[in-house]
């Protein structure tokens, strides 16, 4: 069906979210179009207000409001955690039980989508190896992530640190971020040297 042009620019726009069809973004334009003013104005700003206030922690690559995160900030640097993206940050922290800090490589190595090891934070990882007794590797249980938990291991074994990779308990081919946290603790509790 072919709807005004602003609602097509809409559709078009959340389509371009992850895992948004031309459907489900039919369904969130004519949510933002049955809302009042005043809930649309405030659901936009929201969106400006995240864009201009939220930023990276120099230090692991997340999502924060001020200088560093509150994880940088608080936890101690002995164990460090890579994961590919934020979102996995979320999902293991969701579990309450990891009390190190995080490094986030903003992707995984991937010569189909011509991602390489210089595309990925993998620099800033080694020079944060300094104190640090354990890294764990927990990227996804994917070709890229093995193949990115391998580049990884081989960099940072020679700084005499210990290098962990998760448990399979995160099937091969899943995402962490959609995994359950019972799934996450028993990953992360039979972590083994990589």
């Amino acid at each position: 069906m072919n709807y005004a042009d602003p609602i097509n620019e809409l559709i078009a726009q959340f389509s371009k979210l992850p895992g948004v069809g031309r459907r489900t973004a039919y369904r969130y334009a004519y949510s933002i179009l049955t809302m009042s003013d005043g809930d649309a104005e405030n659901f936009a700003q929201c969106i400006l207000e995240v864009k201009r206030k939220v930023g990276r922690c120099p230090q692991c690559g997340n999502f924060t409001d001020g200088s560093v995160c509150s994880v940088c900030a608080t936890r101690s640097k002995e164990t460090i955690m890579v994961v590919a993206e934020p979102s996995d940050v979320a999902a293991i922290e969701r579990t309450g039980k990891y009390d190190g800090v995080y490094h986030i490589l903003g992707g995984c190595i991937s010569p189909r989508e011509r991602i390489g090891p210089d595309d990925l934070r993998i620099k800033e990882l080694v020079v944060r190896l300094n104190g640090a007794k354990e890294v764990i590797l927990a990227t996804n249980p994917s070709t890229e992530g093995e193949v990115t938990a391998q580049y990884v291991a081989g960099l940072i074994k020679p700084f005499g640190v210990r290098v962990t990779r998760i448990a399979t308990g995160v099937p091969i081919g899943g995402n962490i971020e959609y995994a359950d946290e019972v799934t996450l603790l028993k990953a992360i509790s039979d972590r083994k040297d990589y």
